[in-house]
């Protein structure tokens, strides 16, 4: 019986264990043509640009930082993004609604921004 028990908690546990490292690999943005790389060292992750059709001088850029999974466990992270237009860093919330779905939320005053990307294999060659 408690095998049992210990199996369903482990189950019902495992999808939020297993997302809070599946932040990492390649991101295509889902409406321009944009890719980041996201790694995570000892817990905290950064995002860097990898390849950017539109703005190809943006590329190396760390697109987000201080990346940390959330205490409470399951799909959400904090940390900070640039925010082009202003200049420097700004703190986000992502999500990830779905293991191959990211969702970089970023609030500036009153006003607040969803950005979706989607996860890619590989960035393609130019």
């Amino acid at each position: 019986m408690y095998r049992g028990i210990l199996f369903g908690l482990l189950v019902l546990l495992a999808p939020s264990l297993a997302t809070a490292g599946e932040i990492a690999g390649f991101w295509k943005h889902a409406d321009e043509p944009g890719w980041i790389e996201i790694r995570l060292e000892d817990g905290v992750g950064k995002g860097t640009v990898v390849r950017n059709d539109v703005y190809p001088e943006r590329v190396g850029r760390e697109l987000l930082q201080a990346l940390t999974a959330d205490k409470a466990g399951g799909t959400g992270w904090r940390g900070q993004v640039w925010v082009e237009r202003l200049g420097e860093y700004r703190d986000a919330e992502l999500k990830m609604p779905e293991p191959d779905a990211l969702q970089i939320k970023v609030k500036v005053g009153f006003i607040s921004r969803t950005v979706d990307w989607v996860r890619v294999d590989r960035v393609p060659e130019i």
